[in-house]
């Protein structure tokens, strides 16, 4: 990985993904976790401020050195210790039923083996955790999906992800439960990246 995607990728990000763009979607869906989380993806640590007061503490998973020093003066502020735990969402450091939640928040786009991330975040999970999620994706429209794969190329280059990511198809073939699923385009975003899903799965 080259300068642009040690340093830049993390900042254009977090710029991206700030609080007046993301803070209503991070605060539904955030709410109701609680216990330990495991938050994959943990970036520069936007969801921190949204987190409920029933979150004892969060580990953080998360492969960018840039984007964990972006995220100190949040983990600083935080009433919910962070612990950074580990750097590969695919092949995660915990034990089985570690977790009382987890959070995955426009992240799997981004996961070479989305499979393999949700593979491990059922293991982690005790019986009856949830992964809370938001993630873009595959769009219902052939046209708009026409768009998404035009530019997939230039967006992996610019944020390391792809826009016609098959949500439904990760989590159909998860050992994960979908216990809530809403799904649309998010308004005033362009529609080959404006695509959600939003909703929580049980292990």
């Amino acid at each position: 990985m080259g300068f642009y995607g040690r340093h830049l990728r993390p900042r254009l990000h977090t710029y991206a993904l700030n609080e007046r763009l993301t803070g209503e979607v991070r605060d539904r869906v955030c709410d109701g976790l609680a216990g330990d989380v495991l938050e994959i993806g943990f970036g520069s640590g936007l969801n921190l401020p949204h987190l409920p007061a029933g979150v004892t503490g969060v580990w953080a998973v998360e492969p960018s050195a840039t984007a964990l020093e972006l995220s100190l003066p949040r983990r600083e502020a935080s009433a919910v210790p962070v612990v950074v735990a580990g750097e590969d969402a695919q092949v995660l450091p915990f034990p089985d039923r570690r977790f009382d939640s987890a959070l995955c928040t426009w992240v799997l786009c981004g996961i070479p083996d989305g499979d393999a991330a949700l593979r491990e975040l059922a293991r982690v999970l005790k019986p009856g955790g949830e992964v809370h999620f938001v993630e873009h994706g595959l769009a219902p429209d052939p046209g708009v999906v026409r768009w998404q794969r035009r530019g997939n190329r230039i967006n992996r280059v610019v944020s390391g992800c792809v826009l016609d990511n098959d949500v439904v198809g990760l989590l159909d073939r998860s050992p994960l439960t979908v216990t809530d699923l809403r799904t649309g385009y998010e308004p005033g975003a362009p529609k080959a990246a404006g695509y959600m899903y939003e909703g929580r799965a049980r292990a």
